[in-house]
């Protein structure tokens, strides 16, 4: 045999053996990221095969303050605003609207209850917790068929996609969510949290910042006055942000990743997620909705409600730990409590500034 037919041979059973290991890699890359409701996740690939489907409608949610004039091709413009008010009366900001008048701004749009609702804002601006917050309006009214676009236009861009200057208009038309499918129970108030302390069936998921979380930062209610400091008693903290591969891409964890990151949190029990407003939390919300979880309820009032001090509501600025080690979605029941205990790093405090165990209200 000559040695330019080896030499053939030798480049073809290499590049044989590199197809092998690329496809390998691929399948595995894919299990690895194979979420539990990976329907709830769509790629900028899936939205160019599909974003023309009939019934399916891809939805824009910036804000006008952050809108840059261009959309997705085909994409209608909702902007997530639309579903929050102030209610200035109980000094609450940013509040859902509530059922009915979701579902009349989902008619007055032209999305209809069988649609396939896929919607995006910018990662650059909202990391994704836009986008989120209608996501959990859509499951609040028991929409079926949502989607969240990973990485948002920013993906879109990525992968090459052209936009447009134009969005579309749809005709109105009616949307009519059955009463038995309203979940209700997904919209809470401070009162639902006070009363169920201590249950051990709830989780709570304080996805603030730590230094909100511990009480070294504060914010302030709608007249410009300080909230109180610290969190919800029993709360962990997990930072919205650490469902990123990196603040700089902003792109979705794998599925391992994040069973890693809610190591201890068991899936068959409820997790309640609370931010400042309610949109941070949402993304989290999305994200547990994504790895399987199913009793996930958003305190949306978050801590412009619990920290006020109006509201003799308790706090604390302990760092609490989860105990237990299982992964989320493994499989069986849970070995261990997945108990929250007190790291001791810091004391709860009273309003004058007195140290004292456990959790104290600071209302008034």
């Amino acid at each position: 045999m000559s040695t330019s037919k080896v030499v053939r041979y030798a480049v073809i059973a290499v590049i044989l053996l590199l197809g092998v290991y690329w496809s390998f890699a691929s399948a595995q890359k894919e299990t690895e990221s194979g979420y539990p409701n990976k329907a709830f996740l769509a790629g900028a690939d899936w939205l160019k095969r599909h974003k023309d489907d009939p019934g399916v409608v891809v939805v824009d949610v910036r804000t006008d303050q952050y809108f840059d004039g261009e959309v997705i091709p085909g994409a209608i413009r909702l902007p997530w605003s639309e579903f929050r008010y102030d209610d200035t009366a109980d000094n609450l900001g940013e509040l859902f609207v509530g059922p009915s008048r979701a579902q009349e701004i989902l008619g007055r749009h032209g999305i209809a209850r069988t649609d396939t609702v896929v919607l995006y804002d910018s990662v650059k601006r909202d990391g994704g917790a836009t986008a989120a917050y209608v996501f959990w309006v859509l499951d609040v009214l028991g929409h079926p068929d949502k989607k969240v676009v990973d990485r948002g236009i920013d993906s879109w861009i990525d992968a090459g996609g052209d936009l447009a200057r134009d969005s579309k208009q749809l005709d109105p038309i009616f949307y009519q969510a059955p009463s038995e499918e309203i979940d209700s129970r997904k919209l809470i108030t401070g009162d639902f949290i006070y009363k169920n302390l201590g249950d051990p069936y709830y989780r709570i998921i304080d996805v603030r910042s730590s230094a909100e979380y511990l009480g070294e930062k504060g914010t302030k209610d709608l007249h410009g006055n300080p909230l109180k400091l610290g969190h919800v008693p029993t709360a962990i903290n997990i930072e919205y942000k650490q469902n990123w591969v990196d603040e700089e891409s902003k792109a979705m964890k794998s599925y391992p990743e994040l069973q890693e990151l809610y190591r201890g949190i068991d899936p068959n029990k409820g997790v309640v997620v609370y931010c400042n407003s309610g949109r941070r939390s949402s993304f989290s919300y999305f994200v547990l909705r994504l790895m399987g979880f199913d009793d996930v309820i958003t305190y949306e009032p978050s801590w412009k409600e619990w920290g006020n001090p109006a509201n003799f509501y308790p706090v604390e600025t302990t760092e609490n730990q989860l105990t237990g080690g299982d992964l989320p979605g493994a499989g069986g029941k849970m070995s261990r409590s997945g108990a929250v205990q007190s790291s001791g790093a810091k004391s709860a405090q009273t309003s004058s500034g007195a140290p004292k165990g456990g959790y104290v209200s600071c209302g008034g």
